[in-house]
């Protein structure tokens, strides 16, 4: 039987009320940064692949890299790894069976994304 209020009422009323969680937020954002470090390593690759091909090749790829917009990738591409890596390790605890909970969910990944800023800095000084 034709429902004849379908065009009374919206399709989707919990898109209204609807509050993302931040675990959902940073697994989503494991996947982006995962997919963004494709970038860096092509744009590294690039970098090794002018080097081989001569002194002008090097120092087109080599001016990119060394330029502003390439020491923001470069820098944004360690913060990637960190907050990758440290993420991954949630998901593998995850897939263990452990902190399930919403409590120790949220505390792991606020923690973790403190973490990945800090290593971020620690790695820029020291490197």
């Amino acid at each position: 039987m034709a429902d004849v209020n379908r065009g009374n009422r919206p399709l989707s009323p919990h898109l209204t009320i609807y509050r993302p969680q931040l675990t959902s937020m940073t697994s989503i954002f494991t996947r982006l940064t995962g997919n963004a470090l494709i970038v860096a390593a092509l744009m590294i690759v690039w970098w090794f692949v002018a080097a081989a091909a001569g002194p002008d090749a090097f120092a087109t790829a080599n001016g990119f890299v060394t330029s502003w917009f390439g020491d923001l990738v470069m820098f944004l591409s360690v913060w990637a790894i960190w907050y990758h890596l440290i993420f991954g390790v949630r998901h593998l605890i995850w897939d263990s069976g452990h902190m399930l909970d919403v409590k120790r969910s949220e505390t792991y990944a606020q923690a973790a994304i403190i973490a990945s800023v800090l290593l971020t800095i620690f790695t820029a000084i020291v490197v």
